[in-house]
């Protein structure tokens, strides 16, 4: 018995062919990023996870002027990786005891969420003091794991948003003390004070200034944790705001 061979071209055109592979190679380009997106998000604490839902959902209620900061921020993350260099901010406030801390560890896990690879956040202040535990609270209540290593005046911190990923550790410094960047990097001013009494950064590429109100107004009132949460949630949206943009 003889079988009639089979005529692949009989059925299907090589224009048709290549168009579905195209489209299979789409696809699968699509489903690769969010695969890396999804394990990325799997890393992190779910509580943190949720946190930064519902951040994302207040993208836009940032004001006009702010976003148009934060776009300058995103610009020197994006031109940094472009050109296939290490990206460093370093987030400065006074004393480098509540925003500048704030801002470094959600830039740092808002990289991680996004997959912005090649990023390292720090911070500093003009003078060291310490990481005020009322901030400390703020950030636990987000999701973070935060421990304390040594109990001294400027107690230093182990905070950990994933079990996978290296936690980051926080004290008080000087924004030009180690272990933080000395050159080539965005010094990113927190806080008006230190903006106003800092008028030069020595190293930087680049000076933003992006002022949060200082929660410390409210210490020792009754609306005390309810505006340290208020301030951390701010913080975290705008700095997840910075990343999210990066594939736009």
């Amino acid at each position: 018995m003889k079988y009639e061979k089979w005529n692949f071209k009989k059925y299907l055109n090589m224009k048709t062919l290549s168009r579905l592979l195209l489209l299979a190679v789409t696809l699968l380009s699509c489903a690769e990023t969010k695969t890396t997106k999804e394990v990325s998000a799997t890393k992190i604490y779910p509580e943190i996870t949720q946190y930064i839902k519902s951040c994302e959902t207040d993208f836009e209620k940032i004001p006009k002027e702010r976003k148009d900061k934060l776009k300058k921020l995103n610009l020197f993350v994006k031109s940094k990786l472009s050109s296939e260099q290490k990206v460093d901010l370093l987030f400065i406030c006074t004393h480098n005891s509540r925003r500048s801390h704030m801002a470094q560890i959600w830039a740092q896990i808002a990289a991680e969420y996004y997959v912005v690879k090649g990023v390292s956040c720090y911070s500093g202040g003009t003078e060291a003091t310490a990481f005020n535990a009322r901030a400390v609270n703020a950030l636990s209540e987000s999701g973070l794991k935060i421990k304390k290593l040594s109990e001294d005046k400027n107690s230093i911190y182990e905070v950990k948003f994933s079990d996978t990923l290296s936690a980051i550790k926080a004290y008080s410094k000087k924004y030009s003390d180690d272990p933080n960047p000395k050159n080539n990097f965005c010094a990113v001013m927190t806080c008006s004070h230190a903006d106003k009494n800092c008028p030069s950064i020595e190293g930087c590429a680049l000076r933003l200034a992006i002022p949060y109100e200082d929660p410390k107004i409210s210490d020792d009132s009754p609306q005390e944790a309810a505006i340290y949460k208020e301030r951390c949630k701010q913080i975290a949206t705008e700095m997840l705001y910075v990343f999210s943009l990066y594939s736009k």
